[in-house]
């Protein structure tokens, strides 16, 4: 029976129900992504920047401060690719997103927007984008995005793909997409509904909400309001906050981070087979035999 035990074990450690690096779409939904991406270079202009701190916390910086940090076509490119960096990380256990020059982002560059004017068009940076944000999302790592100044359309998508929200004061989160005659499209909508449920989802799309750092506190889309505005302090202050959730070992951190995204994603069952098959990673592994051998030391 132990041998039975362990081959089941072993064969877990490998056997992860929701995989980090899976898209949504591929070719079988018309979805062709390396055809997107040669369209998406012809809209240069800003960068993503991804700094790796020792204590395992990632900085991720939205970088076009020009234009309020707007998504050209080659961010857009260069966030897939920091998102995949980001998934090979071993020794990753947070990450803090934010924009340079104290503005978070103020969504798409408007030159691409113009430029890709056709339905299929929209549907294309539509699937492209989802994909990205969704494997952020399920990023073993803990998230959060600090918002100074404005996080708006696009930029305010991207902060309901973090696992945690901050603002600073003075700052703002608007979906401004129906005053664009759209709707989000980058998975806003659903995400948004999770954090603070249908009925606060749709006055904050519709504009009946105005999200100031105050009333996004109030119905939960933040958890803190940060004591300072001041670019440097704030980001300090966000990677205090931070440090709270990711003490420990990486393994176990990321282990945590995946066993939450099954439980929000997949069904019950499903569910526990990931929670199960993660178990498989740790047990018996050299954190989990450290404090065994830490807690039978205290309890002599």
């Amino acid at each position: 029976m132990a041998a039975n035990l362990l081959k089941t074990s072993l064969s877990m450690r490998t056997k992860l129900v929701h995989p980090t690096g899976v898209s949504l779409y591929n070719t079988a939904h018309g979805f062709h992504e390396e055809e997107v991406k040669k369209v998406l270079q012809q809209f240069p202009g800003g960068s993503i920047d991804l700094q790796k701190e020792d204590s395992g916390i990632g900085i991720l910086t939205l970088n076009n401060p020009s234009k309020m940090n707007a998504f050209s076509g080659d961010m857009m490119l260069q966030l897939l690719e920091k998102v995949i960096e980001l998934e090979n990380w071993t020794e990753g256990k947070g990450l803090i997103v934010c924009g340079a020059k104290n503005t978070f982002s103020s969504g798409s560059d408007l030159n691409a927007v113009k430029a890709l004017g056709t339905p299929e068009d929209g549907m294309a940076l539509c699937m492209f984008m989802q994909n990205t944000l969704t494997r952020f999302m399920r990023l073993p790592l803990i998230s959060v995005a600090l918002i100074q100044g404005c996080a708006l359309g696009g930029g305010a998508e991207f902060t309901t793909a973090c696992d945690f929200r901050l603002m600073t004061p003075g700052s703002e989160i608007r979906f401004v997409h129906k005053e664009m005659g759209i709707i989000p499209s980058w998975g806003g909508t659903a995400r948004l509904v999770e954090i603070i449920g249908s009925r606060e989802a749709l006055k904050v799309l519709s504009g009946a909400l105005k999200l100031d750092s105050g009333k996004a506190l109030k119905i939960g889309m933040v958890e803190e309001v940060l004591q300072t505005s001041d670019e440097t302090e704030s980001l300090q202050e966000a990677q205090e906050w931070l440090k709270q959730f990711i003490s420990g070992p990486p393994e176990v951190i990321q282990a945590l981070k995946k066993s939450v995204s099954s439980g929000k994603e997949l069904c019950y069952k499903e569910a526990l087979q990931s929670e199960r098959d993660l178990l498989g990673t740790l047990w018996g592994g050299p954190a989990n035999l450290e404090a065994v051998a830490r807690r039978r030391k205290f309890n002599k």
